[in-house]
C-alpha cells in the first residue's frame, strides 16, 4: 500500500467549510446538520478497499468500498497535540464498550477523569458510545486510540477529544458493520498552521 499525502488524496464533493453547529443538552435533542450525514464519495486516486482514512482538517472519515468509491462520515478529532497521525490497523471491535481513561488523561484533568480511574461500563452515557474500533500499531499493540461513537454528537466537526476519532452513534454503528478486523487505518496529519 502506498503512503497517501493530502496532495494525492482528493475526494469529489468534499466540503471546504463546516456548517453551522447547533447545541443540545442530550443526544435525543440533537438534530444532525444535513452536511454531516454520511455520503458516497469518489476518490481521485485508487484506494485499497476496506481502508479507513481520516482527514482531521476536514473532520472527515472515509471508508474505501472499492478502489474508486467510498463513504464519507463526519467526525470529531483530537484537540491540539493529542491527535496522532500515522498508519494503524483495527485490532479489536466492541459493541457498547467499557471505557477507562488513560493515566495521561487523568493527569491532564484529574477533576474530570479520576472518578473513572477504575473504568465505566458500556452504555448510553459512556464516552465511547455505541461501538468502538481499537487502533493497533505495526507491532500489534493497542495504541489506546479509538474510532468510536459519542453520546455528544454536537461535538462532531470539532477538535475536542483526547486523541480519538468520534462519530455519531448511528454512524459508528453503520461503519462498524462494514469494517473487518485488521483493516488498515490512515490518520492523516493535521496541516501545520502559522
Amino acid at each position: 500500500m502506498t503512503l497517501l499525502t493530502r496532495r494525492t488524496f482528493a475526494v469529489t464533493g468534499l466540503a471546504a467549510t463546516l456548517p453551522w453547529r447547533a447545541f443540545a443538552e442530550t443526544e435525543d435533542d440533537w438534530v444532525m446538520p444535513e452536511d454531516f450525514l454520511p455520503r458516497p464519495v469518489r476518490f481521485q486516486d485508487e484506494q485499497e478497499p476496506g481502508t479507513i482514512i481520516v482527514d482531521p482538517d476536514y473532520f472527515a472519515l472515509y471508508l474505501a468500498l472499492t478502489p474508486r468509491r467510498g463513504m464519507q462520515y463526519s467526525v470529531g478529532v483530537g484537540r491540539g497535540n493529542l491527535y496522532e497521525s500515522g498508519w494503524f490497523s483495527v485490532g479489536a471491535k466492541k459493541e457498547w464498550p467499557s471505557w477507562t481513561p488513560t493515566k495521561e488523561m487523568i493527569a491532564r484533568d484529574p477533576d474530570h477523569y479520576a472518578q473513572y480511574a477504575d473504568g465505566m461500563p458500556g452504555g448510553p452515557k459512556n464516552p465511547l458510545g455505541a461501538r468502538a474500533l481499537y487502533l493497533f500499531n505495526e507491532a500489534g499493540a493497542d495504541t489506546f486510540l479509538r474510532i468510536h461513537g459519542t453520546p455528544e454528537p454536537w461535538t462532531i466537526g470539532t477538535a475536542v477529544s483526547n486523541g480519538c476519532v468520534r462519530l455519531a452513534n448511528a454512524h459508528i454503528a453503520e461503519l462498524y458493520d462494514q469494517v473487518e478486523l485488521g483493516a488498515p487505518v490512515l490518520l492523516l496529519p493535521k496541516v501545520e498552521t502559522a
